[in-house]
């Protein structure tokens, strides 16, 4: 993620001007904001992260009220940010929204993880229980049980704290901090499975991916003592390490590894070693922030602070191509070439995708880029790579740090604009950076200074196995009542049944009957009650889930 307390532009002599101040500034501030989900006693697994690295200093609490926050009367624990939708056009992929908003100053609304649709309504939410804690990476995998000879969808992301300055300077920013963990969640929002580092690294928010295998592909990283005089730092240095680790999901054995400082030399890092002077002498030399899997088990590896991508042999561990960086095997053909890049992926024929955050913080003489989406074609036999497709942004938008760009199923492309708050799709042909709109399908907007390291769109069914919640209070001024019905993940219900009477076990009669609008449905009803239930129904009228009995406050509660 590569997250500075200040990133400057420099660019052929201009005076540099902040491009921003990272502070994670997430959380809840009620001690009942994790749902049932997030700590089910019948979930598998262990909990882990729950708690935060201890900071130097807190953050700022978040934003929990107004225009850019969500508030439910029947989840009154769940205050995730609202987002704005800027283009909603036909076209797009099937499938929701996927992010683990944090923010770069002040948060609004709590971090976790957060599934939105496509009018921007939450879908699902899961709190974080402090404000330095985050999640990162949300998406949607297949979890392949090998012991069990089946597979299931899962939701996966990692879940830790960052070290983000002024609240943490013991490593360079963006690093993870002790204590992280990666979780997987089936389609009932029962946990599976938490998985763990091996070699005393932290598992680091960068990557986490699930292979056919039954085995889980990802960073991790922690600081390792090095020399750096001769890089022009400190002797008792330190270097910012990672390593690509590979475990068994059935038994937490380690199966595969590849360190960083085996294979890459420092010296041709982008990130002067004087930056260790701000995180108590850790250089972050490589930064390591993707890795994916080839279909012959090759792997594709980024190191944003080296500017390159490299291709390996897993069985070796030998580099068969560097792309990009001091000692690049490839020249480039207009508009090709990249810096601080993210989310490197291979592509059918000899293509590879990644975010080119492209700005802030280049040596004098570096051209600065706008950031975008890129897909190269590679000339493997002539080394030269060009460009195939770009995805830019209007307005044009400068990502110091972060970002992805997803293949999505049917030929759109879906990115992620990192330190930059928005999401967007675009159909696959792209567009160019003069015209920054064409085929743009949807767009959306975070408040405030929130931002999601990743975004995704991806195709998710969940059935929670905890009830639906009800709320209800009096209609002001007009007689009757309003009852509030929701069910956090739930993406089959279609429509609410409301049923009422005067004790808790005479909720024989049913007073109402509306569709679902949005993640929670006002039913406004004559009855009196003063007990309600409600019922989630699906698509063909069938009870999905009935929700406890709930009664009207007393009076002048809210």
């Amino acid at each position: 993620m590569a997250m500075r307390r200040l990133r400057t532009r420099r660019t052929r002599g201009r005076t540099g001007r902040t491009v921003g101040t990272f502070v994670l500034a997430a959380g809840c501030v009620v001690a009942s904001c994790v749902p049932p989900a997030a700590a089910s006693p019948r979930a598998g697994g262990q909990l882990c992260a729950t708690k935060p690295f201890p900071p130097s200093q807190s953050p700022p609490p978040p934003i929990l009220s107004g225009r850019d926050v969500w508030s439910f009367v029947s989840e009154p624990g769940l205050r995730p940010m609202r987002v704005t939708v800027t283009a909603n056009r036909p076209g797009t992929a099937r499938g929701d929204i996927f992010v683990g908003p944090f923010s770069a100053d002040r948060m609004v609304g709590q971090t976790g993880a957060l599934v939105n649709d496509n009018s921007g309504d939450p879908v699902w939410f899961r709190p974080l229980p402090a404000t330095n804690l985050q999640n990162a990476d949300v998406k949607v995998q297949t979890y392949h049980d090998a012991r069990r000879g089946r597979e299931q969808p899962v939701l996966t992301w990692w879940q830790g704290t960052l070290a983000l300055p002024p609240w943490y300077t013991n490593l360079p920013a963006g690093a993870p901090e002790p204590g992280g963990c990666y979780y997987l969640y089936d389609s009932h929002y029962r946990l599976l499975k938490t998985v763990f580092a091996h070699h005393g690294y932290y598992p680091d928010e960068h990557e986490f991916t699930l292979t056919r295998r039954g085995t889980a592909l990802f960073i991790a990283s922690r600081p390792v003592p090095v020399d750096l005089t001769p890089y022009g730092g400190p002797k008792n240095g330190s270097i910012e390490n990672s390593e690509i680790q590979e475990v068994d999901l059935a038994t937490g054995r380690l199966l595969f590894s590849w360190n960083a400082l085996d294979h890459l030399d420092p010296a041709d890092s982008e990130e002067p070693v004087s930056s260790a002077s701000s995180s108590d002498g850790v250089w972050d030399a490589f930064h390591i922030n993707s890795v994916d899997e080839g279909p012959d088990g090759r792997l594709l590896v980024s190191a944003r602070n080296m500017w390159a991508v490299y291709d390996i042999t897993r069985r070796s561990g030998s580099i068969n191509y560097q792309l990009g960086g001091k000692k690049s095997d490839f020249t480039f053909g207009p508009d090709a070439d990249f810096y601080w890049q993210h989310d490197a992926r291979y592509r059918p024929g000899n293509r590879i995708s990644m975010f080119d955050d492209g700005c802030c913080d280049l040596p004098d003489g570096t051209p600065e880029q706008v950031s975008h989406g890129l897909i190269l074609d590679l000339d493997l036999r002539g080394r030269k790579a060009t460009v195939h497709r770009t995805y830019y942004h209007r307005p044009p938008l400068e990502s110091p740090t972060q970002g992805n760009t997803q293949a999505l199923p049917n030929g759109n492309e879906f990115i992620g604009w990192g330190q930059s708050p928005y999401y967007s799709e675009y159909s696959g042909a792209g567009n160019t950076q003069g015209d920054p709109s064409r085929n743009l399908l949807y767009d959306a907007k975070l408040p405030g200074s929130n931002i999601s390291y990743r975004a995704f769109r991806n195709e998710w069914t969940g059935a929670p196995y905890y009830p639906p919640s009800a709320a209800v209070r009096a209609r002001a001024g007009a007689g009757g009542n309003v009852v509030h019905a929701s069910w956090n993940g739930s993406t089959r219900t279609r429509a609410w049944r409301v049923l009422a009477g005067s004790g808790p076990r005479s909720l024989s009669v049913v007073v109402a009957h509306a569709p679902r609008s949005g993640f929670e449905t006002a039913v406004t009803t004559p009855a009196p009650g003063p007990y309600f239930q409600v019922k989630a129904l699906d698509a063909r009228g069938k009870v999905l889930g009935t929700s406890r009995v709930v009664t009207l406050p007393p009076f002048g509660a809210r």
